[in-house]
């Protein structure tokens, strides 16, 4: 059996299908005295893999969010060691002069970049968030912001 590395998994509602390198194989297909259990093992270590190396992030009018990012992530970018700044909730005019990546410790918060009419970006606790310079925006703090930041 191929290692994990060169398997690609496709999961639907009703079943997975893998490839290896020169096969095709399907949970759905009729079992082989124990190919389910292998294919349910390939299955979980796809899915594992995936979940692992897919990063949860977004942008939406020029600001990228990523949502949870795991320990390590925070660590290789040195985020506990950048300044911290919070505020209350309130709402307020803002403009980035450099780019701007925060990593939220707790709090949310509705940011309606300039020009977007009403549509906005929301921003909550375990979020790392990168602005680009030159942004305006409003901030609508629902609940108090406590923050790791960095310019560049």
């Amino acid at each position: 059996m191929a290692s994990p590395t060169t398997m690609v998994g496709v999961a639907t509602s009703a079943h997975l299908h893998t490839t290896t390198p020169g096969r095709l194989s399907c949970a759905c297909a009729p079992p082989t005295r124990g190919t389910r259990r292998r294919r349910l093992a390939v299955a979980v270590r796809v899915r594992v893999r995936a979940s692992a190396s897919e990063a949860m992030a977004t942008e939406k009018l020029g600001v990228r969010v990523e949502r949870n990012p795991p320990e390590s992530r925070l660590s290789e970018l040195g985020v506990r060691e950048w300044p911290k700044w919070g505020c209350e909730k309130s709402k307020f005019p803002w403009t980035y002069s450099a780019k701007e990546t925060c990593y939220l410790l707790q709090g949310k918060v509705k940011v309606y970049p300039d020009g977007a009419g009403e549509d906005f970006v929301e921003i909550a606790a375990g979020d790392l968030v990168v602005f680009p310079k030159g942004m305006s925006c409003t901030w609508d703090v629902a609940e108090a912001v406590d923050k790791h930041y960095k310019f560049e």
